[in-house]
């Protein structure tokens, strides 16, 4: 008769077992990273520059706020930074995000609200005013299906 208990090296890699990155959890910028210009561009909203821009910004804040002390995020900053990225391009809730990347509803609001105010602080992006979208000719007409009136049956 023997016992069962953990034996000693259980959290060591076996180099013979095969690795499927796709399942790995920190793929997505690593994947980024191989595309070109104008897939990254394409995949993300900006530019290769502008995202690098970005990034070294927020790092900057980043070591800052976690220099005062707290707790490290789940999140490394980069994915913090393509969450927004992924928030605003594609409009997704915080719920299908957080999924993504591993982390809660309201963590996920409070990195994406944080990379905004940080770079919106910065100053170093601007974007076009109400005045220079008026002066345009574009015209667009938008209507928010959500918010419309549905009839109901009525209870007998």
């Amino acid at each position: 008769m023997e016992a069962i208990y953990p034996r000693a090296n259980l959290s060591k890699r076996n180099h013979e077992h095969k690795v499927y990155p796709y399942l790995l959890r920190y793929m997505k910028y690593e994947q980024i990273l191989n595309l070109s210009d104008a897939q990254f561009r394409r995949s993300t909203g900006v530019k290769r520059t502008t995202f690098n821009k970005m990034l070294e910004i927020l790092d900057i804040s980043y070591q800052e706020k976690k220099s005062k002390g707290g707790r490290p995020s789940k999140l490394k900053v980069i994915e913090m930074l393509l969450m927004t990225l992924e928030y605003l391009r594609e409009y997704r809730t915080y719920f299908q995000i957080g999924i993504n990347y591993g982390v809660s509803e309201s963590s996920a609001y409070k990195h994406i609200v944080w990379v905004e105010n940080i770079l919106i602080k910065s100053k170093a992006f601007s974007l076009p005013g109400k005045r220079a979208l008026y002066g345009s000719d574009i015209e667009i007409t938008l209507i928010d299906v959500i918010e419309s009136p549905i009839q109901r049956p009525k209870a007998t």
